[in-house]
């Protein structure tokens, strides 16, 4: 192996057990839409999460859009969301119509600040308005401090989806992320800590919502002995072959949280002695599956996160900034913003001194060391 093979930010990681379950597709025939694997992917899922239902989808994209459908979410409808996240999170109720108002973090978890959303609510409650849904992220895998934003949302009575896509094996006090939410949503990518290629998956308490977003995936076809649509859907759902990689995936789901989090502890052992590196936080009401490494670089440190990736870059290590914010991304320069508090904006402080590390749970020590010493030398 080269000592300069390419190190990726976070790549597929399989086992073995797959092959088996695409093997099995095969030997059934079953490689159209839907089958046994899709059915007992949706299943298994679900018990792990600890819900009633789960709807194996094309993408967590499509799971967020559903959830949105599901809420009744069209033209002018008021939706918060986290503001410090990818923007798949908002695309598709932005494309649904709604108008979207972006809340910031609070540092202890670089989450959706409680403290934002109560004085969003508010301002809404005082204007007459009251938001069709909150939308809240679980960042790198690091759980939102669920108990203040969900009891804010009983208040006003807004439903909660929770997109739990980078979250998987990640938990709240004891309790799975993707279980909190009206609607969850879990992705897996390839980049994801499990992954089918492409793929997501909707969950939920209230089962007949994920039959009507299942009737609705499927290209909302009437139960006629012809083609007949009293309502028009779409053609989201997985395959059974993608669903046989992820149930070959779930059955390492703890070793892919353990591996990850051991390829964080390292990271903090060797740089986090490093005046001005301070690493991503996990309050004591959480447990991340550190999807990704990330940390911040403060003062005396000089170099910019920019500078940092560009040398990873040099020596063929992929590394990535955090994300940037959707409040400002040119798209919605003029979308309504809540801060962490008057003169905080912590979602813009990450992003402009944040940055993540090669974080795979396949991750071996020598690639680990190779990306801890390009780093030492960038700062």
């Amino acid at each position: 192996m080269s000592s300069n093979e390419r190190i990726y930010l976070s790549p597929p990681h399989m086992s073995g057990d797959e092959m088996k379950m695409i093997e099995e597709a095969f030997a059934t025939n079953w490689i159209a839409p839907l089958g046994p694997h899709v059915e007992a992917f949706e299943r298994e899922t679900a018990n792990f999460a600890g819900v009633e239902a789960a709807l194996a989808l094309a993408s967590g994209t499509a799971a967020l859009h559903l959830a949105g459908e599901l809420l009744g979410i069209g033209q002018d409808d008021l939706v918060f969301c986290s503001s410090l996240t990818f923007a798949a999170t908002v695309a598709p109720l932005y494309h649904k119509g709604a108008t979207c108002v972006f809340i910031d973090s609070e540092p202890e978890s670089w989450n959706m600040s409680p403290q934002a959303l109560d004085a969003a609510l508010r301002d809404c409650a005082s204007e007459g308005k009251t938001p069709k849904a909150v939308i809240i992220v679980n960042l790198y895998g690091q759980s939102c401090d669920m108990d203040p934003i969900l009891k804010l949302c009983d208040r006003y009575d807004v439903p909660v989806i929770e997109d739990a896509a980078e979250s998987l094996g990640a938990r709240y006090k004891g309790k799975q992320t993707g279980s909190f939410g009206k609607f969850s949503v879990f992705s897996y990518n390839g980049n994801k800590i499990i992954t089918t290629s492409g793929g997501g998956m909707l969950l939920s308490n209230d089962a007949e919502a994920i039959a009507r977003a299942r009737f609705l995936s499927t290209q909302a076809r009437d139960p006629a002995p012809w083609y007949q649509h009293s309502t028009l859907g779409w053609n989201y759902r997985l395959s059974n072959v993608l669903a046989g990689i992820g149930r070959g995936q779930m059955r390492h789901i703890d070793e892919r949280v353990a591996a990850r989090r051991r390829v964080f502890d390292r990271y903090v052992r060797e740089l986090g002695v490093i005046d001005g590196v301070e690493f991503m936080p996990e309050p004591q009401w959480s447990a991340s599956n550190r999807w990704l490494t990330v940390l911040t670089l403060r003062k005396p440190i000089s170099a910019s996160t920019i500078s940092v990736l560009e040398h990873l870059s040099s020596l063929n290590i992929e590394g990535r900034p955090v994300w940037k914010p959707m409040h400002l991304q040119p798209v919605f320069e003029r979308a309504r913003y809540y801060p962490h508090a008057e003169g905080q904006d912590v979602g813009a402080d990450l992003f402009q001194h944040g940055l993540c590390l090669p974080s795979g749970s396949s991750m071996t020590e020598e690639r680990q060391t190779r990306v801890i010493e390009a780093f030492k030398e960038a700062v």
